[in-house]
């Protein structure tokens, strides 16, 4: 049984057994919380901990070879350009897309109230600083305390900072800082492969609590949000076939035939790297040569995850339109901004590690509680389907707009049968 199924079981078991118990023995649902809670809360802690030496290791070593690709040569650095204004973009629609799309189809109000009496009430937000203040606070004036006090946004300024930095330096030094910081990272992976094989642990615990507390709403909420958070994923996908159509100066029925392979391995495996093959295969049958393809494909599964913002700067939203929190122009912005730039430091992670380590930023950035997303992340499973299949597929649109911007003009099919 894979990882991913044992905590989807472990949710929808938990959920039972809480719905159940609360049901018919109301003062032992009670009994079982007071056990339940902690050990949920435990759980997530034990996640938390990772978050800020991991991103920072992350950063540090994806921007490293960020640097290291771009000095690879022209096709590269237009690739790179491509992917971040991409990144960029999708980040910024889906700060505007998520909050229309719960206006449209809200969540209903009564099981809204039942998922936040059953996570806990968050903390009152406070103020909104004005813009100004924003501004200045970006920049820390002590990193260390910037990490302690869980203050992304400036903690990511200066690991950028220090990033671009430390490319500058001589081979040998850069080298050793890269590895230091891998081994931090790899080190940090360990530890939440081990909290990790506890999941299913923490969230029956926590899945126990929510069906005690807020009863069968729990299971409306919850495909509610899979349908939310599916939907932006579907978005980006669907925008992949004109960015590839017209980007790559081919035809749009041409290029929806040559990414369709690929698109089925994406289904079958949710990985890009497994993907890597079939649309290696795919740019070949749209025309583009060897020498761009094999830069073009392989960076962009190492650091390109397009659906990766706006899915993830979605979930942030929606964990706040449960909880009420007030989501201004700043907190968006500062959404938008550290879930473009902590996608690089999602290097080939697997989904469950993901979904923490570049959610959890997000959010406290934006002021939004992390709590629920030890609960979310059970049903990660069908939104990633869907980060996987639009990846795969703006993958190959930006291989072949690179490639047609690179004065590659891309063959006829004609001449692909002539070829063959």
């Amino acid at each position: 049984m894979s990882q991913a199924t044992r905590i989807l079981l472990a949710l929808v078991v938990g959920l039972a057994i809480g719905i159940g118990i609360a049901a018919w023995a109301p003062s032992a649902a009670n009994a079982g919380i007071v056990i339940a809670q902690p050990v949920g809360t435990a759980w997530l802690n034990a996640l938390q901990m990772t978050i800020v030496p991991l991103v920072v290791s992350l950063l540090v070593t994806g921007v490293a070879a960020t640097a290291e690709a771009a000095r690879a040569g022209r096709v590269a650095s237009r690739a790179l350009a491509l992917f971040i204004g991409l990144l960029w973009s999708f980040s910024a629609l889906a700060a505007i897309l998520t909050p229309l799309l719960l206006g449209w189809f809200p969540l209903p109000s009564e099981a809204a109230a039942a998922l936040r009496t059953a996570l806990g009430e968050t903390p009152p937000v406070g103020d909104i600083p004005p813009f100004s203040e924003f501004i200045a606070s970006i920049v820390p004036s002590n990193p260390v305390a910037a990490a302690a006090n869980n203050a992304f946004l400036p903690l990511i300024l200066f690991t950028l900072v220090f990033a671009f930095a430390l490319t500058r330096l001589p081979a040998e030094p850069r080298l050793l800082l890269t590895k230091f910081f891998q081994a931090v990272a790899d080190t940090m992976l360990i530890v939440i492969g081990w909290v990790l094989w506890l999941a299913p642990i923490g969230v029956l615990a926590l899945s126990y609590v929510v069906g005690a507390k807020a009863g069968t709403a729990a299971f409306g909420a919850l495909l509610h949000y899979v349908l939310i958070i599916s939907a932006i994923g579907i978005i980006v996908w669907i925008a992949s076939f004109p960015i590839g159509a017209i980007g790559g100066r081919i035809g749009l029925a041409r290029f929806v035939r040559a990414t369709a392979p690929s698109q089925a391995v994406a289904i079958s495996t949710q990985s890009s790297l497994a993907s890597l093959p079939a649309m290696l295969r795919g740019a070949e049958g749209l025309g583009v040569p060897v020498a761009t393809s094999g830069v073009v494909l392989p960076l962009a599964v190492a650091i390109f995850r397009v659906t990766g913002p706006p899915m993830n700067l979605a979930v942030a939203i929606y964990v706040a339109y449960w909880f009420g929190v007030p989501i201004g122009p700043v907190q968006l912005a500062a959404g938008v901004a550290v879930a473009a730039i902590t996608t690089m430091g999602a290097v080939s992670l697997p989904g469950q590690i993901s979904f923490v380590t570049s959610i959890a930023p997000i959010c406290i950035a934006m002021g939004v509680p992390v709590a629920p997303l030890g609960l979310l992340v059970a049903v990660e499973t069908i939104p990633d389907i869907f980060r996987t299949l639009g990846n795969v597929t703006m993958d190959l649109a930006t291989t072949v707009t690179v490639s047609a911007r690179s004065g590659e003009v891309p063959e006829t099919e004609g001449d692909a049968l002539l070829r063959a």
